[in-house]
């Protein structure tokens, strides 16, 4: 079965080739990986704070986040 992966980003440079660079090269037979740009889903910010995502891009493996650089904070998205 495979484990939970979602890669939250803004469509910045820095959160596009965070997605090109780690999100898209996770293994996908071993995650299911989910893209999901706040920028055009906004609707999607709470979740991303309830799972402790705190900026972008964010990648949240199995609901723990691992901040990859600081291209914006959620708080700039709302």
């Amino acid at each position: 079965m495979k484990k939970k992966a979602v890669f939250y980003h803004a469509g910045c440079p820095v959160c596009v080739e965070a997605e090109q660079k780690v999100a898209l090269a996770l293994n996908t037979e071993q995650y299911d990986v989910e893209i999901v740009h706040l920028g055009e889903n906004a609707s999607r910010l709470g979740e991303a704070e309830s799972v402790g995502v705190k900026s972008v891009p964010a990648l949240v493996l199995e609901g723990r986040p691992f901040h990859i650089n600081h291209g914006a904070d959620l708080s700039a998205l709302k």
